[in-house]
């Protein structure tokens, strides 16, 4: 009697499986779609979403010339009432600043702070995304301190038949021939170690460049971004740089550039050892142009800013448990809070207040 019924129960079971595996074939592609359909309704919801009045900062690439699969090249976005910048074009930033769901169709300008190549790898996309994602028919303003002119013009080259393609493919009405590439706007500074110029300055926006030390890349500047009693300071890469300390006097936020030297002293350390005399130089040399979390930390101090963040991480860091590590000693010069950049971030300053909010909006 149990083997009869177990044999029922069985064939009862089979049955019900094969129904449902039917149903499912049957369903399939009808299930799909409507996920699909939802997934793409709360990607473009998301995208064409009211942003509400203030200054924001999005950290769409924290890494440097060293690979990191959890970072991007350096660029950060600064969205300032309508206006929209982006400050540096690192390496697969162009990506990030998609997926953060930035308008860069809408980009006014890009500002590099040297030519360094993890600082520009991707212009060229950044370009293309910001002229096809508008339909924009000018081109998107790049600009740098003199030598930006020779970048822009070498990127616009390069890109020249794949615009055509674009044009081709998708029409001039949503890819205005006109809008491809972009314009160099160039600006110089005095010699002076301290030398600053505003670059930008249109409904309650304004924008300082200033040199800092960058050794031998000359010129190297940061910038800072001065919205409705709000400010933000970018480094750009740097050594440890009173002219840098001066500009952010007061600033809300600074954003600045870290190498943590013991650590990279492990990297030339193995290399030597392996027979990698091209790392070995590497890896010796470039402590020489950066600033350590500590050097960031006496400027945040110096500078009286009430957050400090870094980016432009090196080395990369495999696991979340070398932060501390990495941070090092700057807790001892800095009193305020500190921030491990990462992709994704974003910073919001309300207009004429004293919060800051931070999110990942990646995660």
């Amino acid at each position: 009697m149990n083997k009869l019924f177990n044999r029922k129960s069985l064939l009862i079971v089979g049955v019900l499986l094969t129904v449902i595996a039917i149903t499912g074939v049957m369903f399939y592609k009808p299930i799909m779609n409507v996920f699909m359909q939802q997934i793409v309704r709360s990607a473009m919801a998301k995208k064409n979403a009211p942003v509400e009045d203030g200054l924001y900062a999005g950290l769409c690439g924290t890494g440097s010339p060293m690979p990191d699969v959890n970072r991007a090249g350096p660029c950060i976005a600064v969205l300032a009432g309508k206006h929209f910048f982006i400050v540096d074009a690192g390496e697969g930033s162009t990506r990030n600043v998609l997926l953060m769901n930035l308008p860069i169709g809408k980009a006014d300008a890009i500002l590099l702070t040297h030519f360094h190549s993890d600082h520009i790898a991707d212009l060229g996309e950044m370009e293309l995304q910001r002229w096809v994602g508008g339909s924009n028919k000018t081109p998107v303003d790049v600009i740098g301190p003199t030598g930006v002119e020779q970048v822009v013009q070498g990127f616009n080259l390069a890109f020249q038949l794949d615009d055509s393609y674009r044009v081709a493919h998708h029409g001039p009405e949503t890819v205005p021939p006109t809008g491809a590439g972009g314009v160099a706007k160039p600006f110089e500074l005095s010699a002076a170690p301290d030398a600053s110029a505003v670059v930008f300055d249109q409904d309650g926006v304004k924008i300082t460049a200033f040199k800092v030390d960058h050794h031998p890349v000359v010129p190297a500047v940061g910038y800072r971004f001065d919205y409705k009693g709000r400010s933000i300071v970018i480094s750009g890469d740097t050594v440890y740089s009173e002219s840098l300390m001066e500009q952010a006097k007061g600033a809300d936020v600074l954003f600045h550039e870290a190498l943590n030297t013991a650590m990279v002293q492990l990297m030339n350390d193995n290399a030597a050892e392996t027979g990698s005399p091209s790392l070995a130089k590497v890896t010796h040399d470039i402590p020489g142009y950066h600033s350590t979390p500590e050097d960031a930390a006496k400027v945040a101090a110096g500078a009286g800013v009430r957050q400090l963040i870094y980016y432009h991480i090196i080395p990369p860091l495999p696991s979340p448990i070398l932060k501390n590590m990495f941070l090092g000693d700057a807790k001892d010069y800095f009193s305020g809070p500190i921030t491990m950049g990462e992709d994704g971030l974003l910073v919001f300053l309300p207009p004429n207040s004293d919060q800051i909010q931070i999110k990942n909006v990646l995660k």
